[in-house]
């Protein structure tokens, strides 16, 4: 049976496109998300780009045909309208004047006069959708991914094959996917457990290319810059990092387990050691932990150096510089005085091409989808790009633990061979860290 799926206005600006998302179903929006929308359309951030593709969506439609009466929204989908209420919610529970109680009287509305096609609620407004279930309303979130935390790719996967198998790998350095086992996604990693003896395994890469099994790039002695791999995932993410053939890494993890620092220390290896790029390039979104302090003065490095401390402190640790050093003045000014690190805020990459340069977004969380694709999209000829966070750790209030851009990304790249994915678990910051990011 056809539904009526009724939007909010949270639902549009969070993807101006969930109108066609609904397959053959008709999907409404009251006429008072209009008006929410306008209050956004003149914002320069991604809310109010995605305001004013919404109004383009809605006018297209409007010339088609009368919205009040229902648009086809195009082949194989059903149609759009705009409706207004004609009843007021239950005087116990609203006032009448509230933009979301006009919202959901339209939804209500709705229901009672076109039964029994069933009227589906949906926000991204945990409040709203209580109340609406509360009304009698069946309400749902807008969630494109479907994919919970728990439910996301790891980028390792645990493979019981025959013993041979296992002999075959460290007899060669390489050993064909076994025929009866699921081939994983390019660039995944497996763990090759012998299904006679499970204490008898190998850690390898799939290639999908090869379509096998391969050795994990060999960490030089004295480490990448002195950097040396403390578990599995550590050295899983630091093969990725140094792997070329690999242009697109997405590395998610608690704090303190690593992710920023493998990076840098990768970035600053390919960049300074390797000369495989020319140069290393940092950024991270500007969200505070807490509230803000206000604006701060100076230029823009002075205006970013309170953000992007937590990346100099660590290329001033994987530089190592003793007490002495550090009086004399030295530290990470130096790379940047070289050209080899640069800071770059996002907000200005737009309209950029950046090639031949090592690039890091740290907590990439706190990005929407728009704007990681935003970010993608600039990527020129022989960059790699590394994409880093904590997804249980988001400041911006616009994303969730599932719709934000660097889930996003991992959902959708996992079965592309230019990237690959891994999850840190265990945490190398500190005893005190590790058990207070599993206790608190």
């Amino acid at each position: 049976m056809k539904k009526n799926f009724v939007l909010d206005t949270n639902v549009l600006l969070h993807d101006p496109r969930s109108i066609y998302g609904f397959d053959d179903n008709d999907v409404v929006v009251p006429i008072y998300v209009i008006e929410e929308i306008d209050n956004f359309k003149r914002d320069l951030s991604s809310l109010g780009r995605n305001a004013r593709q919404v109004s383009r969506f809605l006018d297209e439609f409007r010339v088609a045909g009368k919205l009040r009466d229902g648009v086809s929204i195009g082949p194989g989908k059903g149609t759009i309208r705009v409706l207004m209420a004609d009843r007021r919610l239950p005087p116990e529970l609203a006032d009448g004047h509230s933009i979301d109680d006009k919202i959901l009287a339209v939804a209500l509305d709705l229901l009672a006069r076109e039964r029994p096609t069933p009227c589906v609620f949906v926000s991204k407004d945990t409040n709203l959708r209580i109340r609406a279930d509360a009304l009698g309303l069946h309400a749902e979130d807008y969630d494109v991914e479907g994919v919970e935390l728990d439910e996301l790719w790891s980028g390792v996967a645990e493979l019981e094959v025959a013993p041979e198998v296992v002999n075959e790998f460290y007899a060669a350095g390489a050993v064909a996917c076994p025929a009866e086992i699921e081939v994983p996604p390019p660039n995944a990693f497996a763990v090759l457990r012998d299904r006679e003896n499970p204490q008898h395994s190998a850690v390898g890469k799939y290639s999908a290319a090869r379509g096998a099994f391969l050795q994990l790039i060999k960490t030089p002695k004295e480490g990448v810059w002195g950097i040396r791999p403390r578990n599995k995932e550590q050295s899983f993410a630091l093969d990725l990092l140094l792997n070329d053939e690999i242009r697109l890494v997405t590395i998610v993890g608690k704090a303190g387990t690593g992710k920023t620092l493998l990076a840098i220390a990768a970035g600053l290896q390919k960049t300074m050691e390797e000369s495989v790029y020319q140069k290393l390039l940092v950024s991270r979104p500007i969200f505070p932990l807490g509230r803000d302090i206000g604006y701060l003065p100076g230029s823009v490095e002075e205006k970013l150096n309170p953000w992007m401390q937590p990346i100099f402190d660590n290329v001033e640790y994987l530089m190592n510089l003793s007490r002495s050093e550090k009086k004399a003045g030295r530290g990470w000014h130096e790379l940047m005085d070289l050209g080899i690190l640069e800071i770059e805020p996002l907000t200005y990459i737009r309209g950029r091409s950046i090639p031949n340069q090592f690039m890091i977004v740290d907590e990439a969380q706190n990005l929407t989808p728009h704007e990681v694709k935003t970010i993608i999209t600039r990527v020129g000829d022989g960059t790699k790009i590394v994409l880093t966070g904590d997804p249980y750790q988001i400041d911006n209030p616009y994303v969730d633990q599932t719709n934000n851009g660097l889930i996003h990304v991992v959902n959708k790249f996992q079965d592309e061979r230019l990237a690959g994915h891994v999850t840190l678990s265990k945490g190398e910051r500190s005893a005190l860290a590790e058990l207070a990011a599993n206790l608190l």
